[in-house]
């Protein structure tokens, strides 16, 4: 059962990036960006935990949960590093989604062509 609320929560997401996507005007750079923002929001108002014990891997897995990382990172490294964690903990929390995201960008760089749309 878990599987499937996890397929369903993380699936609500992207359903509504779709939604954004094709009823609105903001490309989808804006909507990434929302989605990160949106998930650091939710998580500073103590809103986005609630979703994450309910879907796990639903809520952890889309860009709201790469937010919902970074905030609880800096959070925990303010905790125990005082003002210098607002630097140190977003970085230490996702180092491993930034990592994996310049590898595959790297890899995708080298294997195809890059060409204009036009």
């Amino acid at each position: 059962m878990d599987y499937v609320i996890a397929f369903i929560i993380g699936g609500l997401f992207c359903l509504i990036g779709q939604i954004l996507i094709d009823k609105t005007t903001l490309t989808p750079a804006r909507i990434l960006v929302s989605y990160v923002v949106t998930g650091v929001a939710l998580t500073a108002l103590q809103l986005y935990q609630p979703i994450v014990d309910f879907a796990g891997a639903g809520a952890t897995v889309p860009l709201t949960g790469f937010g919902y990382s970074l905030a609880k990172g800096v959070k925990e490294a303010v905790d125990t590093h005082g003002f210098l964690g607002i630097f140190m903990g977003g970085l230490k929390a996702t180092a491993g989604g930034i990592t994996a995201a310049v590898i595959t960008g790297l890899l995708a760089s080298l294997i195809f062509k890059a060409r204009d749309k036009s």
